[in-house]
Parts: structure tokens; C-alpha cells; sequence
């Protein structure tokens, strides 16, 4: 059964297990999830702010994509510990031949790189998520103030664990052109998240 699709105390009991998979990189999809569903939830809330026709279909638009994005880190929650546990298969390769030495390097290189892209992508659906955040912010029940907060303090928090993930399999890796690549990209994820969640905190209403 996929990790997503079990219910959350077997769930948590897989994360709390001592085998190295599901781990950080997973919890990190799974918070992201979470705070995607909140504003996924806000925004399809029947009282709102939104004065005109457009706005509605705005807030509405915002709501499915926030969906999208719960849907997609629900799967790379699964992605993540699979690409771990590639990763782990491969430092577990035979090495007694240069043949087997040389082999195993590279499937451990193809690995590591595979490992890296899941908890990158973790990042790049953050950012979308904390991007829709603001239309949900500003057209949302200003009751749901505090889920929208608690979305992006989520976000932020599944970013920055992301990221952690990404710059451990990168520190491995020997492509120089690639890990500067994805060093330059996760640095301004980072600094365009916490942007947008800023910017959406502050057009959250006052709830009543």
C-alpha cells in the first residue's frame, strides 16, 4: 500500500519506524499536502469576499490549483522514500571488480540525482501553492484567517525541509554544472516563498 494511502496513525508509525524510509523528504511532501488542502478548503468556502463575478472565478481558480498541488505532493510523499530507497540499493551494490566499482558509482551518481529532483519539486509546489495562497488570502472567509496562516507557516516549514533534502544529495554529487544549477534554484525558491507568504499574510481579512 502506498504511504499516502494508509490511514495517518500507520502513517506516522512508518515515519517513527527506525528504517530510513519514509523520512524527512517525505514528511516535508506531506506537510505541503496539508497546507495545500487548507487553502484548497478556504477557498471553496461559500462566504467570501469576493465582490464581483470575476473574483469569485479567481478565488475558485485559486482553489482547484491549490487541489492540484495537494494531489501532486500527496504522490511525492511516496516519490520521495522510493527515491531513498533507490538511492540505498545502490551504495548496497557489489564492489569487488573495478567493473563492479565503476558500475556501482554510476548508478549510485543516477540515484542521488533522482533522489534530489523529488524534494525539488516539494519546493517548486510550495512556491505555486504559497503564490495561490495570496488570491486565496485576499478573496477568502476572513473567518479562515488562521488556516490560511497555518497553511503558510506549513509551506514555508515543507520548503525549508525540502531543501534540506536537496543540498544533502547534492553535497554527493559530481556534476558541478547541475548542483550549481539547482543551488541557484532552491536559493530563490526560498527567498520568493517567504516573499509570498508574507505578501499574502498581509492581505489576510480580520476574522470576526
Amino acid at each position: 500500500m502506498k504511504l499516502a494511502d494508509q490511514p495517518v496513525s500507520a502513517l506516522l508509525a512508518a515515519i517513527r519506524d527506525p528504517r530510513p524510509t519514509p523520512g524527512g523528504g517525505s514528511a516535508a511532501a506531506l506537510a505541503a499536502a496539508v497546507g495545500t488542502s487548507l487553502l484548497t478548503m478556504v477557498a471553496a468556502m461559500p462566504k467570501h469576499r469576493a465582490a464581483s463575478e470575476e473574483d469569485v472565478e479567481r478565488l475558485l481558480a485559486a482553489g482547484r490549483r491549490c487541489r492540484d498541488l495537494s494531489q501532486r505532493l500527496e504522490s511525492l510523499v511516496d516519490e520521495d522514500s522510493a527515491a531513498y530507497d533507490a538511492v540505498i540499493a545502490a551504495y548496497r551494490l557489489p564492489r569487488t571488480s573495478d567493473e563492479e566499482r565503476a558500475e556501482r558509482h554510476r548508478q549510485i551518481q543516477a540515484a542521488l540525482r533522482a533522489a534530489t529532483e523529488a524534494p525539488l519539486d516539494v519546493m517548486r509546489r510550495c512556491g505555486e501553492a504559497i503564490e495561490a495562497a495570496a488570491t486565496v488570502a485576499r478573496f477568502g472567509n476572513p473567518n479562515a484567517s488562521s488556516d490560511i496562516g497555518v497553511a503558510l507557516e506549513l509551506l514555508l516549514a515543507a520548503g525549508r525541509g525540502a531543501r534540506l533534502n536537496v543540498e544533502i544529495n547534492l553535497a554527493s554529487l559530481d556534476d558541478g554544472d547541475y548542483v550549481e544549477r539547482v543551488g541557484e534554484a532552491i536559493d530563490v525558491m526560498e527567498t520568493e516563498g517567504a516573499m509570498g507568504a508574507a505578501a499574502a499574510r498581509s492581505l489576510v481579512g480580520p476574522g470576526s
